[in-house]
């Protein structure tokens, strides 16, 4: 699933292109997504895209009409700018072709993700109301994290990818900082002290912002907005390397299930 620093990235590379621009055609080739894509989408024709940002794994396009064009990449996606004299793709699903003459088209074979309409503040939509704070923002400290933990017996990396005390940490972004940090992804919340949590705190913006500047990372199908995939995958440590070389000791690589989800640490380096 593209997670937060692909969702970035897709961000910051559409945004060039369309900020701004006059929506001059709205195309919906087919409408059966994780949610059917709205018959009011077509609304938007004729309006500006005003602003262009994320809120954890979604993307806001903002419509001078009041309206923000949410849309999130499901497990398989992705948003990509296109000419649209260029042949559809099976699973392109939706165009938005703008005055320029460039098409943002969602691509989704999985047909997981998501293209919706929102009327009003989108953050006080059912799907954003919830989350916590922005792991590379100024809400997400140290202080945040430790409040978070302190009465949680559940694993640490649950307790990190729970989008209510920090939004869009996923499954990979997860055990990466946790190696980073140093601590045991099996590690119960509350046992943690407050030092180890402020070096988990920082080890999360790290390593996603490293993996932002990497342009994400590309397990399976990832590709970004230009259509490239992202390179972060070249400098993970432990994610989907069971039995490998620790890049830091040597020691091989674990897995486990942890919340119904692949886990990998390092035995000599977390502790």
């Amino acid at each position: 699933m593209p997670e937060l620093p692909e969702v970035e990235t897709t961000r910051r590379g559409i945004e060039p292109h369309v900020l701004g621009e006059r929506i001059a055609e709205v195309i919906v080739r087919r409408r059966d997504l994780r949610q059917p894509v709205p018959r009011n989408l077509r609304a938007i024709r004729g309006r500006r895209i005003t602003g262009v940002g994320r809120r954890s794994k979604y993307l806001l396009l903002a419509i001078d009409d009041g309206c923000t064009l949410l849309v999130h990449l499901g497990m398989s996606g992705n948003l990509r700018v296109a000419s649209p004299a260029d042949p559809w793709k099976t699973h392109d699903h939706v165009g938005v072709t703008l005055a320029n003459g460039r098409q943002l088209r969602f691509h989704d074979p999985r047909r997981f993700g998501l293209v919706l309409r929102l009327r009003g503040d989108p953050m006080a939509h059912r799907l954003l109301a919830h989350l916590g704070p922005e792991p590379l923002g100024d809400r997400f400290t140290p202080a945040h994290l430790a409040a978070a933990c302190a009465t949680r017996t559940a694993a640490i990396k649950s307790v990190i990818m729970d989008a209510r005390v920090v939004a869009g940490v996923g499954n990979i972004y997860a055990s990466e900082a946790l190696f980073r940090a140093g601590i045991r992804p099996q590690t119960a919340a509350s046992r943690l002290s407050s030092p180890r949590l402020a070096r988990l705190a920082a080890a999360i913006r790290t390593t996603l912002a490293d993996a932002v500047r990497a342009g994400g990372t590309t397990l399976r199908d990832f590709l970004g907005a230009d259509g490239r995939p992202g390179f972060f995958k070249q400098r993970l440590f432990v994610y989907d390397r069971k039995g490998e070389a620790c890049r830091v000791c040597g020691t091989p690589i674990r897995q486990a299930v942890i919340g119904q989800r692949a886990t990998y640490w390092c035995p000599k380096c977390q502790r």
